[in-house]
């Protein structure tokens, strides 16, 4: 699946899982909605229509009174209306409810309507015994017989309205709470669609940018956890990383090899210029003249310069293609720490540097190290902490013992670096803005053959600087460092 379409995927499976409680409160709301207008329609309805039919009745209780007295025509004719509409709104009644005594109300307007043209007439008659039998015995106690009716059917009325309105309120409150917990679970589902689209395009990413940082440090080999397999953006990108990875490394490899032959071929007539230089010197071949004793001094001197340089260039060539030779042996540490403080000490005195080594008391009496290049790392901060030190300033050598390791401090009162350029001093030709003025003699490639050495020695080395405060490089080395048979092969570092 490629990004772009994990990326519609996620998005449409976050809008619907959000969508989906917007959509039970729709139905629950319809729902809600209808029971409603069903309410409306049926119980207001049919208590609006019983009001009515209450008011009918008492017109027919006035009205068999106006019979008896006044037997018109018009009252009979209003009598018989009162009760047809009386008849209509029960049937009215019977569609809105489904209550039995409904048909306790037909069966008594059914009576009144037979009975009242029979009063009617008695009383056109003057058969005032006969009227008032009728009356007395059939019509009044079918009105009775309707208006307990009416009241027993408002009170049920009364009772199911409540029971429904309850049960409005029931399913309300369920609906509310239905909503809340569809809507807790889709904000959770919708929170791990996003965790899980933010990590499979993060991840991805921070693997690149961590092979990227690697290959800008120069590890090619370093495995990139995306498989070329995926199908997607990401796979596509590991591929084309390991090939650039692969191609970088070739071109390094042969840079380096380049570098190796070229300084190796440069050694042999950069000897031969410095023998003959000095052979000059010496007036192998005649006296020199003071001008011409001055010009060989100057070439001897940038000669010496150029050999220099072209043993760094070699040094560094064969640390990255990982053929650093180390001469390991068991060395005297303290006598190893008396040697570099009596060769820095008449550099100290000239320069007017107040220099001190310290060394604490449970440092091991013996260590396992090349003697020589761990002199040239000690010898190449020394060197630089008294060149970029100002005069009544101060240089210390500071040696003490962590665990299996020996830890050495050269701290300086110095120039120091900014900050932002600390990651790169141990880079090769790289040198630091404060100090370029006094470093124009340097090719920048001793803080670079340091590292190698000390990595070499299975050991580390770290830098804290502050701009006007000065410098201190931090080393931890082995102590016993155990040289490998292949010489391709880096040494690997035993405590004991």
């Amino acid at each position: 699946m490629t990004l772009q379409s994990r990326l519609n995927l996620g998005i449409l499976a976050i809008a619907i899982v959000l969508v989906a409680p917007l959509v039970l409160s729709l139905r629950a709301l319809q729902r809600f909605q209808a029971d409603t207008t069903s309410l409306r329609d049926r119980e207001y309805a049919a208590t609006l229509l019983l009001g009515r039919m209450r008011a009918v009745h008492d017109d027919l209780l006035q009205g068999t009174t106006y019979i008896s007295v006044f037997p018109t025509d018009t009252a009979r004719a209003q009598y018989l209306d009162q009760l047809q509409n009386l008849s209509r709104q029960t049937d009215t009644l019977a569609r809105l409810t489904d209550l039995a005594s409904v048909g306790q109300l037909r069966t008594a307007i059914s009576r009144i309507g037979d009975q009242a043209p029979r009063a009617f007439a008695f009383a056109r008659a003057s058969r005032y015994t006969a009227r008032d039998s009728v009356v007395d015995l059939l019509i009044s106690p079918a009105l009775l017989t309707i208006d307990r009716v009416l009241e027993n059917i408002g009170q049920a009325m009364e009772q199911r309205t409540a029971e429904r309105v309850d049960g409005f309120a029931a399913r309300t409150e369920e609906a509310a709470v239905l909503a809340i917990g569809a809507l807790g679970i889709a904000i959770l589902l919708a929170f791990g669609i996003a965790i899980w689209l933010t990590r499979s395009i993060s991840a991805p990413l921070r693997e690149l940018d961590a092979g990227m940082r690697a290959v800008a440090e120069g590890h090619f080999r370093r495995p990139l956890a995306i498989s070329g397999d995926r199908g997607d953006e990401f796979g596509r990108l590991a591929e084309s990383f390991r090939s650039m990875a692969a191609q970088l490394e070739e071109l390094d490899r042969l840079k380096a090899e380049f570098v190796s032959v070229a300084t190796h071929e440069l050694k042999t007539p950069v000897n031969v210029m410095l023998g003959y230089l000095q052979l000059l010197q010496e007036n192998v071949y005649g006296e020199l003249t003071d001008r011409q004793r001055e010009i060989a001094a100057t070439l001897v001197s940038q000669t010496q310069q150029l050999s220099r340089l072209i043993r760094q260039l070699l040094d560094v060539s064969r640390f990255d293609a990982g053929g650093g030779k180390l001469d390991t042996r068991p060395v005297v540490l303290s006598e190893f720490l008396d040697d570099l403080e009596r060769a820095f000490r008449v550099l100290a005195l000239q320069r007017e540097i107040q220099f001190d080594v310290k060394s604490d008391r449970d440092i091991p009496h013996e260590v396992i190290w090349d003697p020589v290049r761990i002199n040239e790392v000690l010898g190449n901060l020394l060197s630089n902490a008294f060149k970029f030190t100002n005069k009544g300033g101060r240089v210390s050598l500071t040696v003490g013992r962590e665990g299996d390791q020996v830890r050495m401090q050269v701290s300086d009162t110095g120039a120091g670096i900014p900050r932002e350029q600390l990651p790169h001093i141990f880079e090769k030709f790289y040198q630091a803005d404060t100090q370029a003025p006094l470093a124009l003699r340097g090719a920048g490639l001793g803080l670079a053959i340091a590292k190698s050495i000390v990595t070499a020695h299975n050991g580390s080395i770290e830098v804290e600087s502050r701009v006007g405060a000065g410098t201190t490089f931090t080393l931890r080395l082995p102590i016993r460092v155990i040289r490998r048979p292949s010489a391709g092969t880096p040494v690997q570092g035993i405590a004991g």
